[in-house]
């Protein structure tokens, strides 16, 4: 704690820095991965195509996607966009699956009500079908969201910044507090992200908050 006091204003660097590094790839990998699931859930040669890509996509080591990646979209190896799309690919990988079986799991009787009421099949998505999958794609949102300010930390062997760069230095500087500052920081984020998206989750399904509340 002394240590964290005493580099206050790197620490909240590093950490903002992280939260970037981290965050972006989720967003940009749930919007993604909401047109892929849809497919998925719709034809069957796209499941079979989508999943199958997406199971390929996480097995491929974080670290050597970084160094990869720069010659392919033309970046050099330390710029922070390599981080970002090689976080995009892997949350990508993990929500398209969730998307899918959130959207399979909306019951048949609710899709057909929808469509007997006249929703088109835009709408009826919009509307009825992804606001029932939410509890799924948030479950599905915190295991990626959790991976993704993991893999960060990996990214610092290399060179780029986040808290993973307290691991390193501290590390190569024999200077035990700032890893295991950098160590418990990271831990806090994760568990202040995952309590965030309980939060958003219940609140963008007051009809679970509801059904709960009348079993009770």
């Amino acid at each position: 704690m002394d240590w964290v006091l005493r580099n206050s204003e790197l620490v909240l660097e590093l950490t903002r820095e992280h939260l970037v590094l981290s965050l972006v790839p989720v967003l940009v990998g749930l919007l993604l991965a909401i047109p892929l699931g849809w497919l998925a859930n719709r034809r069957s040669w796209g499941r079979t195509l989508t999943l199958n890509a997406a199971g390929f996509l996480y097995t491929l080591p974080s670290l050597a996607l970084f160094v990869f990646l720069p010659p392919i979209i033309g970046t050099r190896i330390l710029d922070p966009v390599n981080v970002i799309v090689a976080l995009t690919v892997y949350v990508l990988a993990l929500l398209v699956r969730t998307v899918a079986d959130g959207l399979s799991a909306v019951p048949a009787r609710i899709v057909d009500s929808a469509t007997a009421m006249g929703f088109r099949p835009v709408r009826r998505f919009l509307v009825v079908e992804l606001p029932m999958a939410v509890p799924v794609i948030v479950a599905g949102l915190r295991v990626a969201a959790v991976s993704s300010i993991s893999l960060v930390t990996v990214g610092s062997v290399i060179g780029f910044g986040g808290l993973g760069k307290m691991f390193t230095e501290g590390f190569q500087r024999e200077i035990p507090q700032q890893t295991v500052a950098g160590i418990v920081l990271v831990l806090l984020l994760a568990l202040v992200i995952d309590a965030l998206l309980v939060l958003a989750g219940r609140l963008l399904t007051p009809w679970e908050r509801a059904r709960s509340g009348a079993g009770a």
